[in-house]
């Protein structure tokens, strides 16, 4: 589970405007965080697949909002990409 700072962290580094909590470009942020602590955790607990099913389940709902963002906009798109460390 990602902690209320790490959330909160993350929607004051990628909104657009003071009350943005909800964008796209924010959703994938909070995906991205929840993975990387996902991730961390099948690395001790090889045997979790239910872990398992949830991460792959949060990469897939991230890869169709970066669709959704790519398609709006692709300069928005690849700056986001690019400040999440995300290679795609």
């Amino acid at each position: 589970m990602i902690t209320r700072e790490k959330k909160q962290a993350v929607v004051t580094d990628l909104q657009k405007h003071k009350t943005d909590t909800g964008s796209a470009a924010v959703q994938v942020g909070i995906e991205t965080e929840s993975i990387k602590e996902l991730t961390e955790h099948l690395k001790v607990n090889k045997h979790d697949f239910a872990a398992r099913r949830g991460l792959l389940q949060m990469v897939g709902k991230r890869r169709r909002l970066l669709k959704y963002v790519a398609e709006r906009n692709s300069g928005a798109y690849l700056d986001l990409i690019k400040k999440l460390g995300i290679r795609r």
